[in-house]
């Protein structure tokens, strides 16, 4: 009797110092997550943030910037708000593809709105959260339908956000040559010979202007043959489409090479984003195209992209679509847009000009043209890792580590002082 006893208040024993073990101690859910790396563009803002050197730049942010350095809202937004807020609309959920309207527009805007593509109803096009989730929709499609190699070949360099974007849907990257370090310009036969070796039936992604990070784009006529290697190899092209009119001003001669490419019978997917041309970064509004070859698989394959959109977040935001959708479909706004955006675009390639002038005032013998023969919001200078480093540390300019440098982070006041440090630590 008296060993059971013993024996019952030992398992009483164990069992309550197991029970205190699981309540008493420090929560452990979580001791095996790892610290990630900071972001890039964010790291380099909080440094600047925190630099007390009154002339400091920040050529980090991948935001236009007025000439005073501020926040920049287009007076067509301005005023197509206004239009908004007098009309007293609700605040209702969109539908799972978005603002009908707004993707009409916006792939109007995209691919004329007279293409043959429009008018037989080839087109599937949904609203997306911004560039970002319209790419995002888009390898979610195309990881689970493209009956090709699970594979997206980029061009090297490319958007930071496109390798996680589609590691994380399971493809695999691959990269094609793009970007010349020699001269910090478009190495056309590296990517035309690398394209050529891609294997038949696989995706490719393209900016369709205004190369990010590098301001590298090709010139029309190397669209064309672009082109004709991408259809030879018979692969699918996935254009990226961030700076409509905001790369050369004009928003049609920055569609050549997605309208081409549907003239020469390609069959594409498209993200759009409004976040630069039209300035609405928060508004977060976006569009994903596919060109179908039939009305019916066009009507089967955006029964699919619903599918896939319900459980990523339902349904898009309401606001962006509605104030793109009142400047595409007001002749008056309309205009006031066209005029904002090119007023954007030659203060950026004002500024490409002024740079280039004052590195030569300042004694500068290296070639720095292609400062000015880039084009949009970034430009790759070819500085080292050493130079921007001694850039930031000795003259408060902060950018990226590989050179890169957002030309809306300069204004007509710093540009003089911008040139002398970029000299300086490069001669």
């Amino acid at each position: 009797m008296a060993v059971n006893k013993m024996r019952s208040l030992a398992l009483l024993s164990r069992h309550n110092a197991a029970l205190y073990n699981v309540t008493s101690r420090p929560s452990s859910w979580w001791s095996g997550v790892e610290m990630g790396p900071p972001d890039a563009i964010l790291g380099v803002t909080e440094a600047f943030k925190r630099d007390t050197n009154p002339k400091k730049i920040n050529l980090g942010v991948g935001a236009y910037r007025d000439d005073n350095g501020k926040p920049f809202v287009l007076p067509s937004v301005r005023k197509a708000e206004e239009l908004l807020i007098s009309q007293k609309l609700d605040k209702e959920y969109l539908p799972i593809s978005g603002n009908a309207d707004f993707c009409k527009k916006a792939i109007g805007l995209a691919i004329g709105e007279d293409n043959p593509v429009i008018a037989d109803g080839l087109n599937v096009t949904v609203q997306g959260i911004s560039g970002t989730g319209a790419l995002r929709i888009g390898s979610t499609f195309l990881s689970k339908f493209f009956p090709g190699p699970k594979v997206v070949w980029l061009p090297a360099p490319t958007w930071g956000n496109h390798v996680p974007i589609f590691k994380h849907v399971n493809m695999e990257v691959q990269q094609y040559r793009y970007y010349d370090p020699k001269t910090c310009g478009f190495n056309f036969s590296g990517a035309l010979e690398d394209i050529s070796k891609i294997p038949e039936g696989s995706l490719i992604m393209l900016h369709a202007c205004a190369h990010n990070p590098t301001g590298v784009d090709p010139k029309q006529e190397q669209w064309d043959e672009l082109s004709k290697v991408v259809k030879s190899k018979k692969l699918l092209p996935f254009f990226d489409m961030a700076y409509q009119g905001f790369a050369s001003g004009d928003v049609t001669k920055d569609a050549y090479a997605v309208r081409k490419f549907l003239a020469d019978g390609h069959k594409i997917c498209l993200a759009q984003s409004f976040s630069k041309n039209m300035g609405l970064y928060g508004e977060r509004a976006g569009a994903f195209s596919i060109v179908c070859s039939s009305k019916d698989e066009a009507a089967r394959v955006l029964s699919q992209v619903k599918i896939l959109i319900r459980p990523l977040y339902s349904n898009p935001p309401l606001h962006g679509s509605r104030i793109v959708t009142t400047i595409l479909s007001n002749p008056e706004l309309h205009a006031i847009w066209l005029k904002d955006v090119k007023g954007m675009a030659d203060r950026i390639i004002t500024m490409r000009s002024q740079l280039k002038h004052f590195l030569a005032k300042e004694g500068s013998v290296r070639d720095w043209t292609h400062i000015t023969d880039q084009i949009g919001m970034f430009c790759f200078t070819g500085m080292t890792p050493d130079q921007v480093e001694k850039l930031t540390k000795e003259y408060s300019v902060y950018l990226t580590k590989d050179g890169r440098i957002s030309v809306a982070g300069m204004a007509s006041g710093n540009v003089e002082y911008l040139a002398h440090a970029m000299h300086q630590v490069t001669k």
